[in-house]
């Protein structure tokens, strides 16, 4: 595990949501501030505002996929080709090691959103959820595409 992907899983425990923890740990790498880190990521937790849709470690990896390989020009169809080929990447080796994108698919849960009232961090929490390993595969893929 690489210092980025040990910072975000220390996040995680700190309490921060799944995608802050992720965009948090690169904040210096994609010249963001921390505050902004963690404002810019807070509505992506729980796969979206607890929506349990996209996981927040994905949708963080792919923040920073734009921070450091984004796409800018409107009309530059190539560019912004190159840039969801990246993404799509990047998603596809999130599932080889999770099953999926979704939260919801991750935790084993309905279909559906969920309660929008965050679940209290115990350590039962964070030894019967999955958060923290999707939190350092993302990390990791991070580590490894990007800054190799």
């Amino acid at each position: 595990m690489g210092i980025y992907s040990k910072k975000a899983c220390n996040n995680f425990r700190e309490g921060y949501n799944c995608a802050q923890s992720v965009l948090l740990a690169f904040a210096d790498l994609v010249g963001l501030d921390d505050k902004t880190a963690l404002k810019l990521s807070s509505s992506f937790g729980g796969g979206m505002g607890r929506l349990r849709e996209v996981c927040g470690a994905v949708s963080a990896m792919f923040m920073i996929a734009g921070f450091l390989r984004g796409y800018t020009s409107p009309n530059n169809d190539i560019a912004k080709a190159e840039h969801y080929k990246l993404i799509q990447e990047l998603a596809e080796e999130f599932k080889s090691k999770c099953g999926t994108i979704i939260c919801r698919e991750i935790l084993g849960l309905e279909e559906g959103s969920d309660s929008y009232i965050p679940s209290e961090r115990t350590e039962q929490y964070y030894e019967e959820r999955p958060c923290e390993n999707c939190i350092k595969i993302a990390s990791e893929i991070i580590e490894r595409r990007f800054l190799n």
